[in-house]
């Protein structure tokens, strides 16, 4: 009986301690993140431009975005901005990490450093960088082509190729992050696995397919929604890059709430779309856990 009030205790404790250091996690969720959602709404509800007094007209705003050609459009655009980012950054950022997994220690440390440095980057830094480079009059990478030959691109002053040239630079940002998380998981697969299938004669697909691969889908699940949470919010790289050109090639739909709100001051119009965002973003990430969860079913 003494044994189990004792059990009971250290296991209060240890549940108080937990609750201590989850409580900043959880109150900065609250604060900058359950609460603005709520916030946008009921601004939503609102005619506004953030000077006058505002005009309660219930779902008006809601009403008229889906009758908004451009807001819909800004979405499509959006969505074919994940849908090439986020397989791209998954596979790539895989790769990398069994290139570094692969490598001796003092080798892996200087790649593992230089490929997790442009995370490091100020994002707005790393749009002037490549804004120099891929400038169609001055650009190294046009100098690059010249100088072998190629034909100069327009780059991110053609409506065909500027959002791709968007996907190479978040790639180019954000790659070194994930590929961190996959080395992270590879690191925690017991060698005795490999070492069992050597034994057994495995070769490398197989060694990969039945032992790497099933190893690494929880850090795979993590990279699919994060990064596609992600896509969906992208800004700052289109914001200094392109500023949704040319011919609104690259209007992403946080860029169509950003000038609703602060360039035609509607920011009860700007809340429904933010909003609006949030649903599809909340639908899209419980898609992908559904899936992921049935999977490992």
């Amino acid at each position: 009986m003494q044994a189990k009030r004792a059990a009971t205790a250290v296991q209060r404790r240890e549940t108080r301690a937990a609750w201590i250091m989850l409580a900043p996690n959880t109150l900065g969720l609250v604060l900058f993140v359950f609460i603005p959602i709520i916030y946008a709404f009921y601004l939503s509800l609102f005619s506004w431009n953030g000077l006058t007094d505002m005009k309660y007209i219930a779902l008006k705003n809601f009403l008229k975005l889906f009758q908004d050609d451009d807001y819909g459009a800004s979405l499509l655009t959006t969505l074919r901005y994940a849908v090439t980012y986020v397989p791209c950054l998954t596979l790539l950022s895989l790769g990398i990490a069994l290139v570094v997994n692969s490598l001796r220690q003092a080798p892996q440390e200087v790649v593992r450093t230089s490929v997790f440095l442009p995370y490091c980057i100020s994002t707005v830094i790393s749009g002037l960088v490549w804004s120099f480079l891929l400038d169609p009059k001055l650009g190294y990478v046009n100098t690059v082509l010249r100088y072998f030959g190629l034909p100069a691109q327009a780059f991110l002053g053609s409506p065909n190729q500027a959002l791709n040239c968007i996907v190479v630079t978040s790639l180019w940002i954000q790659t070194g992050y994930y590929s961190i998380i996959f080395l992270a998981a590879l690191k925690d697969i017991p060698r005795d696995y490999y070492e069992a299938s050597n034994i057994d004669g495995a070769n490398s697909w197989q060694k990969f397919h039945a032992i790497t691969l099933p190893h690494l889908r929880n850090a795979g699940s993590f990279v699919l929604v994060v990064s596609t949470i992600g896509a969906f919010q992208v800004f700052d790289q289109i914001k200094i890059l392109t500023s949704g050109g040319p011919n609104s090639a690259t209007s992403v739909a946080v860029l169509k709430v950003w000038e609703t709100a602060f360039t035609l001051n509607k920011l009860g119009y700007a809340s429904a779309q933010a909003f609006i965002l949030f649903l599809i973003l909340m639908v899209f990430s419980s898609i992908q856990l559904k899936l992921i969860s049935s999977e490992e079913s």
